[in-house]
């Protein structure tokens, strides 16, 4: 795969060389995928609205991280960004849009139309904000590697989270209609579905964070937990590596056996 670091062994990092953009790096997935694609010889940049945040994250990476502040849900924010990416560390040959958002826990009629708008702006919109500015770059080079982060919302929705679900949905299926758009230019595009894990929104998703509400809703995932970061980057890591390099359109789901 084009662009995405030299391979297996090599004796280098799984990554090495290569260059990545990671949104909603400042904490919880995004995070953990920014740090051990950092690990394995890449280059990131912590794309975040949070911006002093990712900053402190990609300081304590080290490895060459720098961040820089994004709104995904505004093209204007996204396309200063990739040329902002690419003036630092020339033009990133992964993407991982990561950044996601969600209203509480609640029944589907109680969410306000500016909270709709946002979860479809902030999940959805993102990757053709994305799309429109960093295609035509990969065409033009030969290749490159989209990882979205959908969620098992997705594919086995529950009440309470119904437009948040709808995001997902949307989210794994784009992955895997773009996968077959974007094939002949040599573009892979994935999809990672996660269960609910251990990161800032947690919270949001179950209404409030009670060791009641953990226990059982960990009691609905086989093998007993929530997902953690490094769950998500050991899966990210290997579909963006080269290792993956006949894997498109795939909705992997990390989630423990709760999707059955």
């Amino acid at each position: 795969m084009a662009g995405t670091g030299t391979g297996a062994g090599t004796g280098a990092g799984r990554l090495e060389g290569a260059t990545c953009l990671v949104t909603g790096a400042a904490q919880g997935f995004g995070l953990g995928i920014a740090e051990r694609f950092a690990a394995e010889g890449a280059t990131v940049a912590l794309l975040d609205l949070q911006a002093d945040k990712a900053a402190e994250a990609a300081e304590s990476i080290g490895h060459g991280a720098f961040a820089l502040g994004c709104d995904v849900a505004d093209p204007a924010s996204v396309a200063a960004a990739v040329e902002e990416a690419a003036s630092r560390m020339g033009s990133a040959r992964i993407l991982v849009n990561n950044a996601g958002w969600s209203h509480r826990n609640m029944p589907a009629l109680d969410v306000t139309e500016d909270e709709f708008d946002k979860v479809f702006a902030v999940n959805v919109k993102s990757i053709w904000n994305f799309s429109q500015a960093i295609v035509p770059r990969w065409r033009a080079a030969g290749g490159g590697v989209m990882l979205n982060i959908g969620s098992t919302a997705g594919i086995r929705p529950r009440p309470g989270l119904s437009w948040y679900n709808a995001t997902k949905g949307a989210v794994n299926l784009l992955s895997r209609s773009l996968a077959v758009e974007f094939a002949a230019d040599n573009i892979r595009v994935n999809c990672i579905a996660p269960v609910a894990g251990e990161t800032p929104l947690l919270a949001t998703f179950m209404g409030e964070d009670t060791p009641e509400k953990r226990a059982a809703f960990q009691a609905t995932v086989p093998l007993g937990r929530l997902s953690t970061p490094r769950d998500v980057a050991n899966a990210a890591l290997y579909l963006c590596s080269d290792e993956a390099d006949f894997i498109t359109g795939v909705v992997l789901e990390v989630d423990g056996g709760r999707t059955i």
